[in-house]
């Protein structure tokens, strides 16, 4: 039995993420579900496939990746599994991108939907099958992987070079732009390296590089090799996101 681990931009306001976990619960019993992140911004595919790559090198090789953030469902993009060191599955609309650098995907496969199985319904009533493919799609296709069931029964193989990559890269620099931000207003970038005692040039400010945040006074702005192995820029105590008026896409240089 493999672990399913879990991200999407459903928040916990409605039942969406409990309703993917009870068809996990359903179809695979016993498989662990562990909750990488679901209050990420709504439909940011950026902020959702930085996210998977900040995760990914911590979870068990093998694992299940349940990844549902689709701002395209029920259009005609493509619902995917994806088998590489870990198996992935979700939308095919790049949300995979950062994580496949890490781990390139070697098959993949086409998901056909399974009908919805409510437990309880109302005469004449059916569940709508276009908006709600975590449900209808993704969980039966995660706990059919989960149970180490073969991928061939999920659908027709496709070449993996199909598969949907947004337009972002890493880089050693020395230019690179704003990824995306955190919940604290960290401004997270496509540069790989952030030499201490340096500095980056963004939204027209000249920012140090340094070690960690409290090596700037309050209020200041500071560079730094990120968590995740990316240069950060953050504010001491503050969001750069609001203090710099930073966003994505925005041009990051190194100096």
């Amino acid at each position: 039995m493999r672990p399913v681990y879990f991200l999407s931009d459903f928040g916990l306001q409605d039942p969406y993420v409990a309703v993917v976990k009870a068809v996990l619960a359903e179809r695979a019993p016993g498989a662990a579900v562990v909750d990488l992140a679901h209050a990420l911004p709504p439909q940011d595919l950026r902020r959702a496939a930085y996210a998977l790559f900040e995760a990914l090198a911590y979870l068990p090789e093998g694992a299940v990746v349940l990844a549902v953030v689709d701002p395209g469902v029920g259009t005609a993009r493509r619902a995917v599994a994806a088998l590489g060191r870990w198996t992935y599955v979700g939308p095919d609309n790049g949300l995979f991108t950062l994580a496949w650098l890490l781990d390139p995907p070697r098959r993949a496969f086409l998901l056909e939907p399974p009908r919805p199985r409510p437990k309880a319904a109302l005469p004449g009533w059916a569940p709508g099958e276009a908006t709600f493919h975590g449900r209808d799609v993704f969980a039966p296709a995660a706990a059919h992987l989960a149970l180490g069931l073969p991928p061939e029964g999920l659908g027709p193989e496709v070449p993996v070079e199909t598969l949907a990559r947004l337009p972002l890269a890493l880089t050693e620099g020395p230019e690179g732009e704003v990824l995306t931000f955190d919940r604290f207003g960290n401004a997270i970038t496509t540069l790989l390296r952030a030499p201490v005692g340096g500095f980056v040039e963004v939204g027209g400010r000249r920012v140090p590089v340094r070690r960690t945040f409290g090596e700037v006074p309050e209020g200041a702005p500071v560079a730094y090799l990120g968590s995740a192995g990316l240069l950060e820029v953050a504010v001491n105590r503050g969001s750069a996101r609001e203090a710099l008026g930073l966003k994505e896409g925005m041009p990051v240089r190194l100096l």
